[in-house]
């Protein structure tokens, strides 16, 4: 395989960017163009001495904003670990470099979107979870890179990276058609990594996780939801948890999506928007190219949904039944386990009803294991695909479970764990086990739902607890805040990343600045004034209570009637996608 470089040096003149590879060896020098915007190779002979020089951690990309190209460059990046003897880096620091040297060429308007679409590429960026290293290929499963041709051995990892989960992959669509380049760039993917070391019996072991997200309808609660009509589905992850002992290697995958046809949730200010599965599309042709494409990468499909099985989650559950049926193919079986009902009050030992359910399943399908000498021992012969409505708090308390049970088979085959003994009982690995799904549950949410995910305390500690109950509180709280009122920035952020809106340089004009109807502010304004003003009649109340009781009751009821119509027409006062509107219908 073709590795990328690791570091560089990036001097900027009037005329081009230089980014001069500093690897042992290199001799390759970056030379972009910032009239033109053409990329070629260049000898250092040719770059000018006098350029501002300093050093960076790789490219992320470039993008096509009002103002013309920008270049982004990874400023600061921090080691997360060695993965099977390649060293993983998380991405966390950034600079977005304008090719144009002023911008006084754009109108007022144009300006003000300029900065508009910047920060939402900084909102983007700054969002935890950025990952890449520079000779491995973080794309794919052990298991697909196991079973490739030499023809993709050779590959650069631009040209070999699964493009579900390369999320720079619109960033880097000037660098993909030139090959000569591709030793400058390398996928980022966005999502989770952890790696940990831990000893069982005297025995050392490396394990880790890695949670891919797809950036194919990818997006925020509410907003994203269901799929589109290349099958692709909301909040999609596919988690892998690799365990290497003595150069023998496991690996075990799962997967999570949003209930694969066409419904939605848009937020509404009520705390929890009732869903509306569309009535007027043929879910079946979607749904079964999602399946298709499952089966074709994974195998043997088994749905867990975990959603509720009465209110308004339950017709979601009998259409996902429904449709499951109606297709009729033998790879996909379909588990319902209303994951609230069985564990309300506190009765969390209930998730092993599931789990043996499941155990026959989980025996079958396997796991991935090669030994030392790269002889491929077994394959992972289906997937558990996951889901509750988010695919988030429900659904990472269960995987990680599933992931346990694998744990414990794999260590027991590469004789860490003597028979009998259990993952549990290692008490300084469950520990380090659970913490990692904890937080690898907090990253998903936090990407898609804008806070930490609730149920952590499970997952961290085995047993909920009061403290976790609070915390769930809070951040249920919060997320209510962002899905309705910054959401819509988010996606739009997300959107523009992504390619899914491209700003025309030409026609300059946006949505941006569309002004919002009167009642946006207007009546809000109106809501709080009257509360306000029932509460300053109380204080202030004389001798003459009935007087100040019209006055309470005047503002009360206006108060009231005011609130009642922005709750009753609350899709105008969240806040809703601009972007996105020019682009597609969701």
């Amino acid at each position: 395989m073709a590795g990328a470089y690791e570091t560089f040096v990036l001097r900027t003149t009037p005329e081009k960017f230089y980014i001069e590879a500093y690897d042992d060896g290199a001799e390759d020098i970056l030379a972009i163009d910032r009239v033109s915007t053409e990329m070629t190779l260049t000898v250092k002979s040719d770059v000018p001495t006098s350029g501002d020089g300093r050093q960076i951690h790789g490219l992320m990309g470039t993008i096509r904003l009002v103002a013309g190209m920008y270049l982004i460059v990874i400023t600061k990046k921090k080691k997360v670990g060695d993965l099977l003897g390649h060293t993983v880096w998380k991405a966390v620091d950034f600079d977005i470099i304008s090719y144009k040297k002023t911008i006084l060429h754009l109108t007022e308007n144009q300006m003000l979107d300029n900065k508009t679409l910047l920060s939402m590429i900084k909102r983007v960026l700054h969002t935890d979870g950025f990952y890449f290293a520079t000779d491995y290929d973080l794309t794919h499963t052990l298991q697909r890179l196991a079973n490739t041709c030499p023809e993709f051995q050779e590959m650069s990892l631009l040209e070999r990276a699964d493009q579900r989960f390369v999320w720079n992959g619109h960033l880097l669509r000037e660098f993909m058609t030139q090959p000569e380049l591709h030793k400058f760039v390398y996928p980022v993917i966005h999502g989770f990594i952890s790696i940990k070391s831990s000893c069982v019996n005297g025995k050392v072991f490396e394990w880790s996780i890695i949670s891919r997200r797809s950036c194919f309808r990818a997006g925020v609660r509410y907003y994203i939801r269901g799929i589109d009509s290349e099958g692709h589905v909301a909040n999609y992850v596919e988690t892998e948890q690799i365990v290497q002992y003595s150069s023998t290697k496991a690996s075990f995958v799962q997967t999570r999506g949003s209930i694969p046809f066409y419904w939605s949730q848009r937020p509404n200010l009520r705390y929890k928007p009732k869903p509306q599965i569309n009535k007027t599309v043929n879910h079946l042709d979607g749904f079964q190219r999602h399946f298709d494409s499952q089966i074709i990468l994974y195998g043997r499909q088994v749905i867990l949904n975990l959603i509720n099985q009465k209110g308004s989650e339950k017709p979601l559950e009998l259409a996902f039944d429904r449709m499951v049926t109606s297709l009729g193919n033998g790879m996909i079986k379909y588990i319902a386990f209303d994951f609230h009902k069985e564990c309300s009050q506190m009765r969390w030992h209930r998730l092993y009803i599931l789990l043996d359910m499941v155990a026959a399943l989980q025996e079958e399908f396997g796991y991935f294991l090669v030994d030392a000498d790269g002889m491929v021992l077994l394959n992972q012969e289906g997937v558990f695909r996951s889901n509750c409505m988010d695919c988030l708090d429900r659904t990472n308390v269960v995987q990680s479970l599933l992931a346990r049970r694998s744990l414990q088979s794999q260590l027991q085959r590469m004789g860490v764990l003597h028979q009998g003994q259990r993952v549990e009982e290692q008490t300084d690995l469950e520990k380090t086990y659970r913490n990692a799904w904890a937080d690898n549950a907090d990253a998903c949410a936090k990407q898609y739902a804008g806070t930490g995910a609730l149920k952590t305390d499970f997952t961290r500690t085995g047993k909920r607890t009061v403290w976790g109950l609070l915390m769930d509180g809070w951040n249920s709280m919060i997320r209510y805040f962002k899905n309705n009122f910054s959401d819509g920035f988010r996606q739009d952020s997300i959107d523009l990343f992504l390619g899914n809106y491209v700003v025309d340089e030409a026609n300059g004009n946006t949505p941006l600045h569309d002004p919002h109807d009167w009642k946006f502010l207007t009546l809000p304004i109106i809501m709080v004034v009257a509360f306000s003003m029932c509460i300053i009649c109380l204080l202030m109340a004389g001798d003459t209570w009935t007087e100040t009781l019209a006055y309470v009751l005047f503002w009360g009821v206006a108060g009231m009637v005011t609130g009642g119509f922005i709750l009753f027409n609350g899709l105008d006062f969240v806040d809703s996608p601009r972007l996105v509107r020019l682009e597609r219908q969701d």
